[in-house]
Protein backbone atom coordinates (compact mmCIF):
# COMPACT_ATOMS: atom_id res chain seq x y z
CA UNK A 1 0.00 0.00 0.00
CA UNK A 2 1.22 3.60 -0.69
CA UNK A 3 -0.47 6.58 0.53
CA UNK A 4 -1.06 8.82 -2.58
CA UNK A 5 -2.04 12.01 -1.02
CA UNK A 6 -2.96 13.70 2.36
CA UNK A 7 -5.59 16.13 2.90
CA UNK A 8 -5.59 19.07 5.20
CA UNK A 9 -10.03 19.30 6.57
CA UNK A 10 -10.61 23.10 8.52
CA UNK A 11 -13.71 22.73 9.57
CA UNK A 12 -15.94 26.31 9.16
CA UNK A 13 -19.85 27.08 8.80
CA UNK A 14 -18.29 29.65 6.23
CA UNK A 15 -16.41 28.04 3.28
CA UNK A 16 -16.43 30.76 1.21
CA UNK A 17 -14.11 32.81 3.61
CA UNK A 18 -11.32 30.89 2.08
CA UNK A 19 -12.17 32.45 -1.16
CA UNK A 20 -9.77 35.60 -0.89
CA UNK A 21 -6.96 33.67 1.14
CA UNK A 22 -6.26 30.75 -0.54
CA UNK A 23 -7.68 31.53 -4.34
CA UNK A 24 -7.66 35.46 -4.69
CA UNK A 25 -4.01 35.62 -2.56
CA UNK A 26 -1.79 31.78 -3.16
CA UNK A 27 -3.61 31.33 -6.31
CA UNK A 28 -5.26 27.70 -5.75
CA UNK A 29 -7.83 26.65 -8.35
CA UNK A 30 -11.41 25.49 -6.53
CA UNK A 31 -10.94 21.76 -7.35
CA UNK A 32 -14.52 21.14 -5.65
CA UNK A 33 -17.54 22.78 -4.37
CA UNK A 34 -20.41 20.93 -2.87
CA UNK A 35 -21.55 23.82 -0.69
CA UNK A 36 -20.96 22.28 2.47
CA UNK A 37 -17.20 21.73 1.55
CA UNK A 38 -14.92 23.49 -1.03
CA UNK A 39 -11.18 22.21 -1.77
CA UNK A 40 -8.31 24.54 -3.30
CA UNK A 41 -5.68 22.74 -4.97
CA UNK A 42 -3.25 22.91 -7.90
CA UNK A 43 -2.47 20.73 -10.50
CA UNK A 44 1.72 21.01 -9.32
CA UNK A 45 3.04 18.05 -8.18
CA UNK A 46 3.87 17.48 -4.96
CA UNK A 47 5.54 15.29 -1.84
CA UNK A 48 3.23 13.41 0.11
CA UNK A 49 4.36 14.64 3.67
CA UNK A 50 2.98 14.85 6.94
CA UNK A 51 4.92 16.71 10.24
CA UNK A 52 4.40 16.37 13.93
CA UNK A 53 6.61 18.95 15.86
CA UNK A 54 7.06 20.12 19.36
CA UNK A 55 7.52 23.65 18.55
CA UNK A 56 7.18 26.14 15.22
CA UNK A 57 10.82 26.06 14.74
CA UNK A 58 12.55 29.29 16.51
CA UNK A 59 10.83 29.04 19.63
CA UNK A 60 7.72 30.10 17.28
CA UNK A 61 4.27 28.52 17.73
CA UNK A 62 3.53 25.32 15.69
CA UNK A 63 1.51 26.48 12.55
CA UNK A 64 -1.59 24.67 11.23
CA UNK A 65 -0.09 24.07 7.90
CA UNK A 66 2.86 24.92 5.97
CA UNK A 67 2.73 25.95 2.14
CA UNK A 68 5.44 26.47 0.11
CA UNK A 69 5.46 28.80 -2.71
CA UNK A 70 7.88 29.62 -5.42
CA UNK A 71 7.94 33.08 -4.65
CA UNK A 72 7.46 34.42 -0.42
CA UNK A 73 8.20 37.99 -1.27
CA UNK A 74 5.10 38.24 -3.24
CA UNK A 75 3.07 36.36 -1.06
CA UNK A 76 4.16 38.01 1.44
CA UNK A 77 2.99 41.56 -0.19
CA UNK A 78 -0.38 39.92 -0.82
CA UNK A 79 -0.89 39.42 2.67
CA UNK A 80 -0.38 42.59 3.70
CA UNK A 81 -2.28 44.69 1.05
CA UNK A 82 -5.06 42.29 2.15
CA UNK A 83 -5.15 43.27 5.26
CA UNK A 84 -3.56 40.09 7.43
CA UNK A 85 -1.40 40.70 9.85
CA UNK A 86 2.19 39.06 9.65
CA UNK A 87 1.93 36.94 13.45
CA UNK A 88 6.47 35.96 12.44
CA UNK A 89 8.77 37.17 9.75
CA UNK A 90 9.67 37.33 7.38
CA UNK A 91 12.81 35.30 8.08
CA UNK A 92 15.55 33.26 6.89
CA UNK A 93 15.83 29.82 8.86
CA UNK A 94 19.51 28.24 9.56
CA UNK A 95 17.14 25.24 7.92
CA UNK A 96 17.18 26.56 4.40
CA UNK A 97 14.18 28.68 4.05
CA UNK A 98 12.43 31.69 4.04
CA UNK A 99 9.32 32.10 5.52
CA UNK A 100 6.61 33.89 7.32
CA UNK A 101 3.64 32.91 9.59
CA UNK A 102 0.11 34.51 8.90
CA UNK A 103 -3.36 33.86 10.44
CA UNK A 104 -5.90 32.40 8.13
CA UNK A 105 -9.76 33.59 7.85
CA UNK A 106 -10.29 30.84 10.38
CA UNK A 107 -7.41 31.66 13.10
CA UNK A 108 -5.59 28.53 11.03
CA UNK A 109 -1.96 29.62 11.68
CA UNK A 110 -0.21 29.23 8.22
CA UNK A 111 3.32 29.08 7.55
CA UNK A 112 4.36 30.32 4.35
CA UNK A 113 7.75 29.68 2.84
CA UNK A 114 10.18 29.52 0.49
CA UNK A 115 13.47 26.93 0.07
CA UNK A 116 16.48 29.46 -0.56
CA UNK A 117 18.81 28.40 -3.30
CA UNK A 118 22.13 26.80 -2.54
Amino acid sequence: MKVKRIVANFYTEQTEAAKQFYQEILGLDILMDLGWITTYGSQEKMDVQISFMSEGGNSTEVPDISIEVDDVEEALNRMKEAGFSIEYGPADEPWGVRRFFVRDPFNKLVNILTHKPR
